[in-house]
């Protein structure tokens, strides 16, 4: 049975000479693998270029519950991208983030309000041109709300530390040092009350910026089991720096 659906490519990976194994977070089905065959050969139906980390796909699939393995019958990127793979910057940030994605969403169940957030914010990225310096930490909060682990902030106001074991905010440091705290606990704060409009009137410095990100890379390995490390931020630091 033929299904329309739109999707998200997160990895794609040599099946054969001429064929490719598709990971695509979709709308309709949750996470799903597409086994497309004859993908590389010149005269395709399906271009290559199109199954690249978080492009935006309007798919028609053939879908069995019980498949390993699920085939595309038609597949156009939609939108296309304007900037993204031409902006050294924005290309960066979409690796970082495509990798966090394929480490911390596997659920092969829909998941609609999920989907819709990681649809728009990568809509946004592709179009936007300020606050990018501080997308991909603002993004990764953000997550979290549909993840299951988004911060307790009930005591920001008058709190000097962030538990990240815990998941919540603290008056008294905690008895370990997975903490926010001073200066970086400010700019965490200010993070968790911005949205994607005003990001760019967020200034922080670029050491703290590192400090912030390689916390809140702690948070999600404290509160995904094996999501290990993650390799693409060196990159997206030197080219942010």
């Amino acid at each position: 049975m033929l299904h329309k659906t739109r999707g998200i490519v997160f990895k794609t990976t040599n099946y054969s000479e001429s064929s490719v194994v598709v990971q695509v977070f979709t709308e309709k089905f949750g996470l799903q693998s597409y086994l497309i065959n004859g993908v590389k050969k010149p005269k395709s139906k399906i271009k290559q270029n199109i199954l690249q980390s978080l492009h935006l796909l309007d798919m028609v699939v053939y879908h069995k519950a019980a498949g390993n393995l699920q085939r595309i019958a038609e597949v156009r990127q939609q939108p296309v991208f304007l900037s993204i793979p031409y902006d050294i910057v924005k290309s960066s940030i979409a690796l970082f983030l495509n990798e966090v994605l394929y480490k911390a969403i596997r659920q092969q169940t829909a998941d609609d309000v999920l989907f819709e957030f990681l649809f728009h914010a990568i809509e946004i990225l592709d179009r936007t041109e300020a606050g990018l310096a501080n997308f991909h930490l603002y993004f990764l909060l953000r997550l979290t709300r549909f993840l299951g682990f988004y911060p307790d902030t009930t005591l920001t106001d008058s709190a000097n530390y962030f538990d990240i074991r815990n998941g919540y905010y603290s008056k008294n440091q905690p008895l370990h040092s997975s903490v926010i705290q001073d200066p970086q606990i400010k700019f965490f704060t200010d993070l968790l009350n911005s949205n994607f409009d005003n990001l760019h009137l967020l200034t922080i410095p670029a050491a703290d910026r590192r400090i912030l990100l390689g916390k809140i890379l702690d948070y999600y390995q404290l509160h995904i089991e094996g999501f290990g490390q993650i390799k693409s931020h060196h990159v997206l630091e030197e080219v942010l720096s």
